[in-house]
């Protein structure tokens, strides 16, 4: 479930769509170095497939399972995605971020639901649905940084 990409049929000459997005090769011939790019269709496929959005859910499972006030665990879930601490003005584009997520599905608590069914796996249910669906867009917000993706 969880390892798609290992147990993928892959074609000799064309790798699943989803690798091909992220610059897999074609396996027709050795290659050493793989380029990296950063486009828009990877922002796409990182912020709605099944797999990336599970993932941010499970990364904000995390978050909330973390102790302390809100920056600290913005703080947290930053450092998770990119391992360095964020900037003072980072953290404040992260709670803006947050503070909005978290109103607009407090005003829609179906959308809260439709989006924390997205997996095969189960949800935490003893934390609470809105504040769990608003974290899980800031985790999907984290997981779509440039930073996050290459490593720089």
């Amino acid at each position: 479930l969880y390892r798609r990409s290992l147990y993928t049929f892959w074609k000799r000459t064309s790798p699943p769509p989803s690798l091909k997005t992220f610059d897999a090769p074609t396996r027709e011939s050795c290659t050493v170095r793989r380029p990296r790019t950063n486009t828009p269709l990877q922002s796409l496929v990182l912020m709605n497939d099944t797999q990336f959005v599970e993932a941010a859910r499970h990364l904000a499972e995390r978050i909330m399972h973390h102790e302390g006030p809100l920056e600290a665990k913005l703080s947290y879930a930053f450092r998770l995605a990119t391992g360095r601490r964020p900037t003072v003005k980072e953290v404040d584009v992260l709670r803006e971020n947050y503070q909005s997520q978290l109103k607009a599905f407090q005003q829609r608590p179906d959308a809260a639901q439709a989006l924390l069914s997205v997996g095969d796996s189960p949800r935490d249910e003893s934390l609470d649905a809105v504040e769990h669906a608003a974290w899980t867009m800031v985790a999907n917000l984290l997981i779509n940084l440039d930073e996050t993706i290459t490593k720089d």
